[in-house]
């Protein structure tokens, strides 16, 4: 999710089968602080990673050495197919209830974006018989 200066931006992980959110911000959107930001947010975790889907944006130039670190799959959604990453539509919208288009994300604190992690992930849903994606996931 870009920010409003086009510079910061929220890199945003999606669990497919739970709907688990992770997030985290990024000072620029570059190939090495996306990088960075997705290995921290997947390594604790990252026994259960089999694959990784993203858009074919020029962050994700590092898809190699996060395939790497993750020891997983790397894979592209077709250009202009944002269907294939559905999940990951979703949730991007759902942050934006909280971080709207043209927000300037300089103001946004890392536990502001950790709160609204855990409200996503703490939030019931009927797919999952009500149970949270984070009950699902742990």
């Amino acid at each position: 999710i870009i920010g409003g200066n086009r510079k910061q931006a929220l890199v945003t992980i999606v669990e497919r089968k739970t709907g688990l959110a992770l997030i985290k911000k990024v000072e620029r959107k570059t190939a090495e602080e996306v990088k960075k930001a997705i290995i921290s947010l997947l390594t604790n975790i990252k026994h259960r990673v089999k694959t990784i889907t993203s858009d074919n944006g020029l962050e994700f130039a590092e898809h190699k050495a996060i395939a790497r670190a993750l020891d997983c799959q790397y894979y592209f959604a077709h250009p202009y197919s944002s269907w294939e990453r559905g999940s990951n539509e979703n949730l991007n919208g759902l942050i934006r209830q909280y971080f709207p288009k043209r927000m300037v994300f300089d103001s946004i604190s890392d536990e502001e974006i950790k709160a609204v992690e855990n409200r996503l992930n703490h939030r019931p849903r009927k797919r999952l018989k009500y149970k949270t994606p984070y009950q699902a996931f742990y």
